[in-house]
């Protein structure tokens, strides 16, 4: 990834670039989702491709996982986060998925 203010390549999980110091973070999304649909939500976001992150909120906005996602590292690595997904999934009746994605 390159900053978008001086140009230079740095690391495509970056929050601020190391040369200028300037914000390169992604765009914020939400979605509601109940316990059902939450697995298959995020592994429709994952396919999207162009997700920096996801974060994973009960009712109440306390975080109950957060998934980096960086380049090329989605199969088996995403495999346990999923796992605590399906946990997740049947001890709410629903939550908030935050989406970071690339600009």
């Amino acid at each position: 990834m390159k900053c978008s203010k001086c140009g230079r390549e740095i690391p495509d999980d970056s929050n601020y670039c190391p040369y200028c110091g300037s914000r390169v973070g992604g765009r914020w999304e939400e979605f509601q989702v109940e316990a059902e649909g939450l697995v298959a939500k995020v592994k429709q976001l994952l396919r999207e491709g162009n997700v920096r992150r996801i974060v994973i909120r009960n009712p109440e906005g306390e975080t109950l996982l957060e998934i980096p996602v960086t380049i090329g590292v989605i199969g088996a690595l995403i495999a346990p986060y999923l796992a605590a997904l399906g946990a997740i999934a049947a001890l709410v009746s629903n939550c908030t998925i935050a989406v970071e994605r690339r600009e």
